[in-house]
């Protein structure tokens, strides 16, 4: 190793140093002077120590870094005891922390600059937002920390074991691809989940709306249905979050589908893009003119269930076989009827299923169809279930603008078919 590379390396060494001593001096500057084990010298010659002691491993052989690292660390240690007996404070991160920096000083010399540079920024940001993660962890809820282990376990153990290859006569379930996209799905409604408990339901029902449909907007508006049902006085602005929910749902199987697959954009954009706007302002405008409602209190329950992940993760599987099936004996028409009779319970299968299709096994444009008559018959069939839960102005409210909205599409596709070429 040349000179001018050590010296750049050592110089890293102590700026990781330097970087974490900021961090620790800056919650201890309240101390007086020889009250404190390690602060910014301490910490900024650790890491100048570590890179050191690199600098010698490669004449001298790796096990110097252990005898220095062990008996650093057992000097490290009896100061941070004596600390800890001085403040009555018991905390071993510091300790940990020079440690770390021990081993990042050195990993710098002796290894890649990149992994340790990066671990001292993560380092020091996991110190500095102690008080913040403290008092996330407080708010949280035994059923949330389940359900973001529940959602590791799904990612990281389960997810490597499940094959990656079709399992079906022809050639369209691919389990590993299933299992992922469940797993989005859960991540999904626990993102919007944890966005609603984050705002509170102070902030109104159209938060909860967005967050709801981000998880499923058939089930946001079962929940502002049977609110309906109890307080007919908020029926636009329920009818408002209803719509809202059915606009984020919208979106997002345009984002989900164009992101599987990017030709979709020309037959999808238009239709969905005149939807949504549509909706959007039908919502904007009950919006308005609920302002002198009474508010309803809404409790939202974690949306993250395996069960459901499970179901539809099964339901995708069932479309997805179910197209290719029918599409040999119907043709193109029997992947629409498929559609049509999955938009009733939901879209995201529909929509999933025929972006991993569309290109492949089935036209582009079959496939674009296919989603948009999904996502008609799911809008329609969140109005009757609105009707039915809530009421019939509930109904009627949610169903005439839902009109609007699927005509807007209607016009929207045909118009863009007549100017594309």
């Amino acid at each position: 190793m040349e000179q001018t590379d050590i010296l750049t390396r050592l110089a890293v060494s102590l700026a990781i140093g330097l970087l974490v001593g900021l961090e620790r001096g800056w919650q201890s500057r309240a101390e007086g002077d020889h009250r404190r084990a390690a602060g910014l010298r301490t910490f900024a010659l650790t890491g100048l120590l570590g890179g050191v002691t690199g600098a010698l491993a490669a004449q001298f052989g790796g096990l110097l870094i252990g005898l220095v690292f062990c008996a650093f660390s057992a000097v490290f240690a009896a100061f941070q005891w004596l600390e800890s007996r001085l403040d009555q404070d018991v905390s071993a991160t510091s300790c940990v922390a020079g440690m770390l920096v021990f081993l990042l000083g050195a990993l710098a010399v002796s290894g890649e600059l990149g992994p340790a540079v990066a671990a001292a920024v993560a380092m020091t940001l996991l110190l500095a937002l102690r008080e913040h993660l403290h008092r996330w962890v407080a708010m949280l809820s035994w059923i949330e920390i389940r359900a973001g282990l529940t959602l590791a376990a799904m990612s990281f153990l389960l997810l490597p074991v499940i094959p990656d290859r079709t399992i079906d006569p022809w050639g369209a379930v691919n389990p590993y691809r299933i299992w992922l996209l469940a797993i989005l799905i859960a991540a999904i409604s626990f993102a919007g989940y944890m966005a609603v408990r984050a705002f509170g339901e102070r902030r109104g029902i159209m938060v909860m709306a967005a967050a709801g449909g981000l998880a499923s907007s058939t089930a946001t508006t079962l929940a502002f249905a049977r609110l309906g049902k109890d307080r007919p006085d908020s029926a636009r602005l329920l009818s408002a979050g209803i719509l809202l929910a059915g606009v984020v749902m919208v979106l997002r199987v345009g984002v989900i589908a164009i992101g599987l697959q990017p030709a979709l954009l020309a037959g999808l954009a238009p239709p969905l893009a005149a939807m949504a706007a549509v909706t959007a302002c039908g919502a904007a405008l009950l919006m308005r003119r609920a302002r002198r409602e009474a508010r309803p209190v809404l409790a939202i329950d974690n949306p993250l269930a395996v069960g459901t992940a499970l179901k539809l993760a099964g339901f995708i599987a069932v479309v997805m076989l179910a197209a290719a099936g029918l599409r040999q004996w119907l043709g193109d028409i029997g992947v629409l009827i498929v559609a049509a009779i999955s938009g009733l319970a939901d879209v995201d299968a529909v929509s999933i299923s025929m972006a991993r299709m569309g290109g492949g096994t089935l036209a582009l444009d079959t496939a674009a169809q296919a989603i948009l008559i999904a996502v008609a018959v799911n809008t329609v069939s969140k109005a009757v279930l609105a009707a039915w839960v809530g009421g019939p102005r509930l109904g009627l409210i949610v169903g005439a603008v839902s009109g609007l909205g699927i005509g807007a599409a209607g016009l929207a596709m045909a118009l863009s078919r007549a100017l594309l070429p």
